[in-house]
């Protein structure tokens, strides 16, 4: 199959399914291995078991931006630590609990920023009192920034990668254009951190826009995983209506994903639509080659059995590094 046109969504489309995610597949097993990894992030449950791996809002439920997608509800559902001292606090509750690390997040100011410079020495002094690892959501960021997390010591960077600057203004009310984007990803990549940028697939209302393009975006950079994010329209949000982004378009992207980084381990986040969709989106990503999914359909840890794959279960987000 010829994988030029995979920067085109309608050439994309065009391609033969089955054909296209057996190569992909096959692309993936020869360069990263026939295993999968099965995650329990956060503090979810899943057949009896949770998650190690808490997220914090370091704003509270407050965003400036207030994006569409989101609306503040999903801070809303993390802990909460708006001051140094309270989350040094928490960390320490936290750890000695047994979790395994935390997820740093929040809402952004009016550019896109959390205020990370606030909470440096407090990360400092969690990596020096605790055994928690630390895996941050960074937000748009300089490269003096990204540079004072390295040293406060953060394990993994982590970044939500937008390629259409129509989407920007929509949905993340950002009025700049992607050079704000470009700028964090060569920050954070030249750290030399781990870092996984995430792509969220149909973030503009359901429709693909900007994802291809934020694929190559990304390929520009040495990163250590991909994460892909399904759409979940959540209620008493402007997206609350919207439908997500079929299986079937899912499968396409993680194949055009792996042609055009062979040797990135890709993720399936957490962060996608339930029921039988998940179900069908799970068995096709394994179909396609896929090497995490956090929270899998139980049909999808049973077809990973029967496709003779090696099989690991981790108690942390999709996003760590390990």
């Amino acid at each position: 199959m010829n994988h030029e046109g995979l920067s085109n969504w309608e050439s994309l489309k065009a391609l033969d399914l089955r054909q296209l995610l057996d190569e992909a597949k096959e692309v993936s097993w020869a360069n990263i291995g026939k295993e999968v990894q099965f995650f329990v992030p956060g503090r979810m449950f899943y057949l009896g078991e949770r998650g190690k791996y808490p997220a914090v809002s370091l704003t509270g439920s407050a965003c400036a931006l207030n994006c569409d997608h989101c609306h503040r509800k999903i801070l809303e559902g993390m802990m909460a630590a708006t001051d140094p001292d309270g989350l040094k606090d928490l960390c320490q509750r936290l750890d000695g609990e047994g979790n395994i690390g935390i997820l740093l997040s929040g809402g952004s100011d009016t550019a896109g920023a959390l205020p990370w410079r606030k909470f440096l020495g407090a990360i400092a002094w969690i990596k020096q009192h605790t055994a928690l690892k630390i895996s941050i959501h960074t937000g748009l960021v300089d490269p003096e920034t990204a540079m004072l997390l390295k040293e406060a010591g953060i394990d993994e960077f982590l970044m939500d990668v937008v390629g259409s600057e129509a989407t920007m203004r929509a949905v993340y009310h950002l009025p700049g254009g992607l050079e704000a984007m470009e700028i964090s990803l060569a920050a954070l990549a030249a750290t030399g951190v781990p870092f996984i940028p995430h792509i969220v697939i149909g973030l503009h209302y359901g429709k693909i826009r900007g994802e291809l393009n934020a694929l190559q975006m990304i390929a520009a950079h040495p990163i250590y995983a991909l994460v892909l994010v399904v759409l979940q329209p959540i209620r008493q949000t402007p997206m609350e209506g919207v439908h997500p982004p079929e299986p079937e378009t899912v499968a396409r992207f993680i194949a055009a994903s792996r042609f055009k980084m062979p040797n990135v381990p890709i993720s399936l986040s957490c962060a996608r639509p339930p029921g039988k969709h998940r179900t069908e989106t799970d068995l096709l990503a394994l179909e396609a080659g896929i090497n995490r999914i956090a929270m899998p359909a139980e049909e999808a840890v049973a077809k990973a059995g029967e496709m003779g794959l090696e099989i690991a279960f981790h108690h942390t987000c999709c996003s760590k590094s390990y």
